[in-house]
């Protein structure tokens, strides 16, 4: 259990700037019914509670305003109309971001483990957001909330809980580095280099056959409702798995040599694909009763930021991702062949709408009810990327121990990142019932052995 020390509204302290305002654009559109993200950063860093509440909170608090001013948009709301006009990013001084100060007696290590782990312990650590206020014509929503928990002895996590609809994983994590960057060396937001800034200009967005005015189409027909809650007990189990530059390389090796011809054989593909196929064995030894016609689909974003026409800065404040779909059935899937069919199916869906010779967003205007007509059915996704690396964020403390995506509790979801100690590796997380888990793991280190 964790026990709330202390509640605070931390408001920046912008320079000149009264009140800032951002449409949201097509990117963003798509994220506004989505389930809050949450990032936890563990940080073994051994600190009595009171050096805790005396020396790190201040310090956290100062920079984080500091901080703050730089990302206006954080501290502010999304404005939902229910009758005229386009949703908004709004902030106005005396705006805030939510920081909840908490202290946590469960066992770090343990929480900190590649083990499987309960995944409701997590949830002690998790901030939560506040919820919506409604008025006759809209609703509005925060964006982002802050927790900063002590584990008296052992370590400090920190936690981040925003609405997709604000910004993505790019946006989030150059937030969190900037925090990370103020709060070590000193509290001075002038810390923060030039070429991190973000950049918030809308106009700059490309929007062939007027995808803003498609998308809010589609979006209005649903009226916006607080992230419905959890139900816990959870029933899953949270682990994390590894794979070192080494691994990957035996997987690239494995698929030019069996599919000479693939054009596009990322780190990206090869990993998604081997957990991807590794997962429908595992759902097929446990005995689940799926066809072999049944249908798998994997969907995950990717930033389209440098693809745009024009290109955007990579410091462009908001979502800006492509959505891309991947096809095949569970036999396929869970054969003999099902890593090289994952491989091969990633490998085309990248090729087709990454490097569409049209464009990336050729062919967007159909991207919201592809996926919706995907709910429902096997969509397994993709959390994270190794692009933005929060080991990296260092408060101080140096760099984290651990990175949990704690919002893959809600579907059926692999988190990606970096790996944190081996050169060039990655983690892959992962929260399924415990029978599930089980069977995965020896599939994961088996195929990879027998390649």
């Amino acid at each position: 259990m964790s026990a709330v020390l202390e509640q605070s509204q931390i408001q920046p302290s912008p320079d000149n700037v009264s009140e800032l305002t951002l449409p949201l654009v097509h990117f963003d559109l798509t994220w506004l019914y989505f389930h809050p993200v949450h990032r936890l950063l563990f940080f073994e860093f051994p600190c009595s509670k009171a050096d805790f509440v005396d020396i790190l909170v201040p310090k956290l608090k100062q920079s984080l305003l500091q901080t703050l001013k730089h990302f206006l948009p954080l501290s502010g709301n999304i404005i939902y109309p229910l009758d005229s006009g386009r949703p908004i990013s709004r902030y106005v001084v005396g705006d805030s971001v939510s920081l909840t100060i908490a202290q946590c007696d469960k066992d770090f290590n343990h929480l900190t483990a590649m083990v499987p782990r309960v995944a409701d312990e997590f949830y002690s650590c998790v901030p939560q957001m506040p919820p919506a206020t409604h008025s006759p014509d809209s609703v509005i929503f925060p964006v982002l909330a802050l927790q900063a928990t002590i584990f008296p002895g052992h370590g400090v996590c920190l936690g981040f809980t925003n609405h997709h609809a604000i910004g993505d994983a790019s946006t989030i994590v150059r937030f969190v580095k900037a925090w990370a960057t103020v709060t070590r060396l000193g509290g001075d937001s002038q810390l923060i280099d030039d070429k991190s800034l973000p950049f918030y200009d809308r106009s700059s967005v490309e929007d062939p056959e007027g995808l803003d005015s498609i998308y809010w189409e589609l979006m209005k027909k649903s009226r916006p409702m607080d992230a419905p809650p959890l139900n816990f007990p959870l029933n899953k189990v949270r682990a994390t798995f590894v794979l070192t530059k080494d691994d990957v390389q035996k997987l690239k090796i494995f698929v030019l040599s069996k599919r000479p011809k693939m054009t596009h054989v990322s780190s990206f593909t090869v990993i998604c694909a081997h957990v991807w196929a590794c997962s429908a064995k595992a759902m097929a030894a446990i005995g689940v009763d799926l066809g072999d016609d049944e249908p798998e689909y994997f969907g995950f974003p990717a930033d389209c930021r440098a693809r745009m026409d024009p290109p955007l800065p990579s410091t462009y404040f908001g979502n800006c991702l492509a959505f891309v779909k991947v096809e095949t059935t569970h036999g396929k899937l869970k054969g003999n062949e099902g890593f090289l069919i994952a491989a091969e199916s990633i490998g085309e869906a990248i090729q087709r709408t990454v490097y569409n010779e049209k464009g990336i967003l050729d062919g967007a205007e159909k991207w919201p009810l592809e996926f919706r007509e995907l709910s429902g059915k096997r969509l397994f996704g993709v959390a994270g990327s190794p692009r933005f690396d929060l080991y990296d964020a260092d408060y101080g403390w140096g760099k984290p121990k651990k990175y949990e995506a704690a919002n893959i509790d809600g579907d059926s979801s692999m988190s990606l990142c970096k790996s944190r100690d081996f050169e060039g590796g990655f983690e892959i997380g992962l929260s399924r019932p415990r029978n599930v888990l089980d069977a995965f793991a020896p599939f994961f280190t088996i195929s990879l052995r027998n390649l």
